[in-house]
């Protein structure tokens, strides 16, 4: 790719589209249980925020024969950088199409793209202002998702995609690997959060989750009496339970068609420049779950298939490096707490990055 093309100027993740098969029952998850905000409803599609968004939505149901996710939209700076993204992604050889009146409600110019990992962005910057609703506690619930925080994409090839994100204007903040150099998941933000979207390895171009942020720990908390209340509790995949991974406190849930929702609080600022990149050992079960709470096989191995521009389904690569499954919960049993005697127990600076678990 040529050096003299600019890559779009990206702000945030914004919203994902997913195909559901039963729009009613997508609608009593997401609205009735999670309380994500209408802003519209049509025949074949609902759009949802959360309570602090000005935008449009945050989230697009659209109703079709396969569960599978449409689209991972972010927003750009400026009109121009449409143009930009056209351009960066033609030099790449992909796919790229443009709608000048956007291809769903509520945002106007937008181009889509299937990306050289097989995915499906669109980029925008045109969009239809709503209410806020931050000062609304009259109807806020104690389980109020506030912010759409990231995404979490499932790949073959991890370095590869962080060598692509970099390109795009991504910057890592964490990552987990082994002594080997195996890298198993990164971790790449735009705003100055831990992540606007996440590389996991494994068969791939697949969607891990989509998450929300609350404010607090117990606004989980309420989300999983509510799920109990309800005799929804299986909807419950793990958790809750605090990261070694962004510090965030989470849970994770599976709406009507097994599409993974994580709710999400308290990680931390990576806008300095020179914010460290936080590296992980893939032996360390403190990683995934601070308390060392095993993580289901089925996190691992789960994950929703994406669709092209034409809407069929994007073919699965298989990951030939090892996965993290394996690494972790296998017969072997690798998975640790604490260090090894003579190994470090504690984290310390060494070249520039922060170091977790075994020294790598």
């Amino acid at each position: 790719m040529s050096e003299n093309i600019t890559a779009p100027d990206i702000l945030r993740c914004a919203y994902m589209e997913i195909v559901v098969t039963d729009l009613a029952a997508s609608r009593k998850f997401y609205v009735d249980t999670l309380g994500l905000v209408v802003t519209k409803e049509t025949e074949d599609r609902i759009y949802l925020r959360t309570f602090e968004e000005f935008i449009h939505h945050n989230l697009v149901l659209t109703k079709g024969p396969e569960a599978a996710v449409a689209a991972f939209s972010f927003r750009v700076r400026s009109p121009e950088d449409l143009d930009r993204a056209e351009e960066f992604y033609r030099a790449r050889g992909c796919e790229v199409r443009r709608n000048r009146d956007g291809y769903v409600d509520g945002i106007g110019d937008s181009v889509r793209v299937q990306d050289p990992l097989g995915f499906p962005y669109e980029f925008f910057h045109e969009v239809e202002h709503v209410e806020r609703l931050a000062w609304a506690y009259d109807i806020h619930i104690p389980g109020a998702l506030v912010r759409l925080d990231h995404f979490n994409q499932i790949t073959p090839d991890v370095p590869t995609a962080v060598g692509y994100m970099t390109d795009l204007g991504f910057r890592t903040t964490e990552d987990i690997r082994d002594s080997e150099g195996t890298v198993y998941a990164a971790w790449m933000r735009r705003k100055p959060t831990v992540h606007d979207t996440a590389m996991t390895g494994g068969d791939g171009p697949r969607m891990h989750h989509i998450a929300f942020a609350t404010h607090e720990k117990h606004n989980i908390i309420a989300i999983c009496d509510k799920l109990g209340a309800l005799r929804e509790s299986d909807r419950i995949e793990r958790g809750p339970g605090r990261h070694g991974v962004s510090n965030a406190y989470y849970l994770y849930l599976r709406d009507p068609d097994g599409h993974r929702v994580e709710i999400y609080t308290q990680d931390y600022y990576t806008g300095d420049p020179d914010n460290p990149v936080v590296s992980w050992d893939v032996h360390d079960n403190q990683r995934r779950d601070w308390w060392g709470t095993p993580v289901v096989p089925s996190w691992y191995r789960d994950g929703s298939r994406v669709l092209d521009l034409d809407g069929n389904l994007v073919p699965l690569v298989e990951r030939t490096d090892a996965s993290e499954l394996e690494e972790t919960i296998g017969a072997d049993g690798f998975s640790y707490t604490r260090a090894e005697e003579g190994e470090e127990s504690m984290p310390e600076w060494k070249q520039g990055e922060y170091k977790l678990g075994h020294s790598l």
